[in-house]
């Protein structure tokens, strides 16, 4: 009875460390879905605007981190929801995202693209070097837009709300984009000039505005994608994005 008992507490430690090692493993995973859906939604952006305006945006990172500060001022400062604060970044990222590419890269449009590698380079400085002005360089304790989390199994694996919600939003986000490129219509025309802007030019399609529409999809994705950025790694500064 005695070996019996031995064996069998011997069995329940080895039996609740296999178990929590599992957690463990489970928790990383997740967790790694959760960063790797962000990074998507980052490429997300960066590709569409490289696929159709074959240029390299260099300003979509910091597109992400003004996202992020608008965001955290809508909450911090303004007191607001942080699903308007989500919706405010979206917005101001957007404007933005068209105004750089009215002001910067629409005048080079026929340029070489050493000149347009250059201009994105000195729009992300100039983006990144006004929000240290503004905001100062010390980083910021960013608010999880959800907070809490789920146990499961009693207690062992505990999964944050937040990373729930960034799969969440990656998918959705995934699956709309995939029906708005290959349904509407102005998918169909941002696919026509991904292939050839002249051609898509002499079938009728409106290029610049196009590629405008184009920067504002991805400025609007870099926006959320900094807002969970933010949220996952509970701080923000200039240089984030």
């Amino acid at each position: 009875r005695v070996r019996s008992s031995a064996a069998s507490d011997v069995y329940k430690r080895q039996y609740g460390k296999n178990i929590g090692d599992i957690m463990n493993i489970v928790s990383a995973l997740i967790n790694g879905l959760s960063l790797g859906s962000i990074y998507a939604l980052i490429a997300l952006g960066y590709t569409m605007v490289y696929g159709i305006a074959k240029m390299l945006n260099f300003a979509h990172g910091d597109i992400i981190m003004i996202g992020g500060y608008v965001s955290f001022c809508a909450m911090f400062y303004l007191g607001l929801p942080s699903i308007v604060a989500v919706l405010m970044a979206v917005v101001v990222c957007t404007v933005l995202g068209i105004v750089i590419e009215r002001l910067a890269y629409k005048p080079l449009r026929s340029a070489p693209s050493l000149a347009v590698l250059i201009t994105a380079i000195g729009v992300s400085y100039f983006l990144q070097n006004s929000a240290l002005l503004i905001w100062k360089a010390a980083a910021k304790t960013y608010p999880p837009v959800v907070a809490g989390a789920v146990q499961l199994f009693n207690g062992q694996l505990t999964i944050s709300y937040i990373s729930l919600l960034t799969i969440a939003a990656c998918i959705v986000i995934m699956l709309a984009l995939t029906t708005f490129v290959s349904k509407s219509k102005m998918g169909k025309a941002m696919r026509a000039c991904s292939e050839d802007k002249g051609a898509a030019q002499l079938m009728g399609i409106n290029v610049n505005s196009t590629i405008s529409a184009t920067f504002a999809i991805g400025s609007a994705l870099a926006a959320i994608a900094g807002v969970l950025l933010c949220s996952f790694n509970t701080s923000l500064m200039p240089t984030t994005g």
